[in-house]
């Protein structure tokens, strides 16, 4: 699963968990007028949930994030084969890369070793 909808995953239950918060702030406010008894219900879940969507979109991969194809060409040598690519970790993304380039098994050990050497985390 790619990385972005995991975090679209996480997103969607972190509002869900909100809901029950915010209903108790609203029924303890019930005596408020409603609009009022919204907005600091609102005001609450913002000082709350602030941090746990920063922590959702500023996560680092621990981790190399590696995509794998069936069948392409190597880009260092051009043997046809199953295809890897290291597509982030916690210094390193390509993400958004328009021309990702796949290498074979033995490649993408060198390529690899190659990132290491110049002190990306992988």
């Amino acid at each position: 699963m790619p990385a972005i909808i995991k975090r679209y995953a996480l997103y969607i239950l972190r509002w869900q968990l909100s809901t029950p918060i915010l209903a108790v702030v609203l029924i303890w406010l019930a005596t408020l007028n409603k609009w009022t008894a919204t907005v600091i219900a609102n005001f609450i879940g913002a000082l709350i949930f602030f941090w746990v969507d920063r922590a959702i979109f500023t996560y680092k991969f621990k981790r190399p994030l590696w995509e794998i194809e069936p069948e392409v060409a190597c880009a260092d040598c051009g043997e046809t084969g199953p295809g890897y690519r290291i597509v982030a970790s916690a210094n390193y993304d390509r993400l958004k890369d328009p021309a990702p380039e796949f290498r074979c098994q033995r490649c993408a050990e060198r390529k690899r070793a190659e990132l290491r050497a110049r002190g990306v985390e992988v």
